[in-house]
C-alpha cells in the first residue's frame, strides 16, 4: 500500500502543492508560502524533485529556513504547520499553509522588493492591481453600490454570448476610460457576477459560473 506522501506526490504538482528537492534560499520559500496562503493553501512536500522522485531532507537546516522565510520575509507574516514523513528509509517534510483571512501577503520578488504573489496552477504568479483592489473592497465595510448602466449591460451582454473578456478589450467595447472600466469589473467581482480568471500568459474575466 502506498505512503500517504506518495499518494500525495502521485497528484503532481498543482494549484494547492509544489514539490522542493531542497530548500536553499528563504526569499524564494517566502513567495511559495505567500502565493499559497494568498489563494487557495496548500502544502509543500520538501525532500521532494520535480519528477516526483523522494530525494529526502539532507539537513534540519531546511526547517529552519522555512520559519526564518515566513518570520522574516512575509509581510503579514504567513503561518504554517509541519509534519515529518519517512518514506523508504527517506524523510519529506509536509509543510502545510492554510488559506489567509489576512490577504494580500507579501514577499520580496528577485530585486528585493515586497510583491504580492497568488497561486496559478503549479505556478507562483504576481497578483495585478485589479485583484488588490478586489480584495480591498472585500474587506471593506462599505457596501457595493453599482448602477446598471449602459457599460455594465454590454459587459454582461457579450459575456453571455462570449465565454471570456480581457480587460483592454473591454475598455474598446464601451469606449471608456481605464479607471472607469476597472471600478465596474471589481463592483460586479464582488458582487460575485463575474469573476477573474489568471493563467500564466493571459488575465481575463467571465461569468461566474451558478
Amino acid at each position: 500500500m502506498n505512503h500517504y506522501i506518495e499518494k500525495l506526490i502521485e497528484q503532481g504538482e498543482h494549484l494547492r502543492q509544489d514539490f522542493k528537492f531542497a530548500i536553499n534560499d528563504s526569499r524564494k520559500i517566502a513567495r511559495s508560502l505567500v502565493a499559497f496562503a494568498n489563494t487557495e493553501g496548500g502544502r509543500l512536500l520538501v525532500g521532494v524533485k520535480d519528477n516526483g522522485k523522494i530525494a529526502g531532507v539532507r539537513t534540519s537546516e531546511e526547517f529552519h529556513m522555512i520559519e526564518a522565510a515566513s518570520q522574516l520575509y512575509t509581510k503579514p507574516e504567513v503561518y504554517f504547520e509541519t509534519k515529518a514523513h519517512i518514506v523508504s528509509g527517506k524523510q519529506v517534510l509536509e509543510i502545510i499553509i492554510p488559506k489567509s483571512e489576512q490577504k494580500p501577503h507579501s514577499a520580496p520578488d528577485i530585486n528585493n522588493n515586497y510583491k504580492v504573489f497568488i497561486r496559478v496552477a503549479d505556478q507562483n504568479l504576481l497578483a495585478n492591481g485589479m485583484l488588490l483592489k478586489i480584495w480591498k473592497q472585500q474587506k471593506s465595510n462599505v457596501g457595493v453600490k453599482i448602477k446598471y448602466s449602459e457599460n455594465e449591460k454590454l459587459l454582461l451582454d457579450y459575456l453571455t454570448e462570449n465565454e471570456s473578456i480581457t480587460f483592454s478589450k473591454y475598455c474598446r467595447i464601451v469606449k471608456i476610460s481605464r479607471f472607469k472600466a476597472e471600478k465596474i469589473l471589481v463592483n460586479l467581482i464582488v458582487l460575485d457576477i463575474i469573476e477573474i480568471v489568471f493563467t500564466d500568459k493571459l488575465i481575463f474575466y467571465r461569468l461566474k459560473a451558478k
